[in-house]
């Protein structure tokens, strides 16, 4: 790993945690097991440090494509919520303390909010498609299926391990849970025998 790369690592690592104010040159130059004289070198600035680590991390990521033509709209929502529901926990400490320093700092959370612009408009895009192709039937509004299944995804994987009583279902099971009541919502064709929902402390 080169040192450029290491600064990027520590500064996420170290912003994460202690957010802008917090994530001091020194503190993240220690992290990355190098001296402040370096991270100058090579960013010039915290600020130019912590723009670029925020956006390394949502232009590494990979956005999984939903099929162009769909043919199974519970397995396909299923396998694309999953990997997208895993990311958001992996930087979900990233994205709290984003969310917190809104106000301060908008430059973090404008950079934070790239990714998940693009992951809406790919679901929203898969949505049209399973309403032209006849999988889906109702009356609703596309963008806001979406936002409706975006936002269980995002509020279980950054809430889950602080509001726990919120969740009552084991995170394995989180996703099958949003998609099996969004797939009923749009009236999405099941190509598959619908498996019985498993069972939580309450049921409303």
């Amino acid at each position: 790993m080169d040192v450029r790369e290491q600064l990027l690592q520590a500064a996420v690592k170290v912003y994460s945690t202690a957010g802008t104010r917090g994530a001091t040159t020194r503190r993240i130059a220690q992290e990355a097991g190098v001296n402040e004289v370096t991270l100058f070198r090579h960013f010039g600035s915290k600020e130019v440090l912590l723009r670029d680590a925020v956006q390394t991390i949502y232009d590494r990521s990979v956005l999984t494509r939903l099929p162009a033509v769909p043919t199974d709209p519970e397995a396909e929502l299923t396998e694309w919520c999953r990997r997208h529901y895993e990311f958001l926990i992996r930087i979900r400490s990233m994205l709290r303390t984003s969310m917190a320093e809104v106000a301060e700092h908008p430059e973090h959370v404008a950079e934070a909010c790239k990714l998940p612009i693009r992951v809406a408009d790919e679901l929203h895009a898969y949505i049209l498609r399973l309403r032209a192709r006849g999988l889906a039937r109702g009356h609703w509004n596309a963008r806001a299926a979406a936002a409706l299944l975006m936002s269980a995804l995002f509020g279980d994987a950054t809430h889950r391990d602080i509001m726990a009583e919120r969740f009552p279902y084991p995170e394995r099971d989180a996703v099958r849970h949003y998609v099996d009541l969004f797939v009923s919502a749009i009236g999405a064709v099941r190509t598959r025998r619908r498996r019985p929902s498993a069972r939580t402390p309450r049921q409303a």
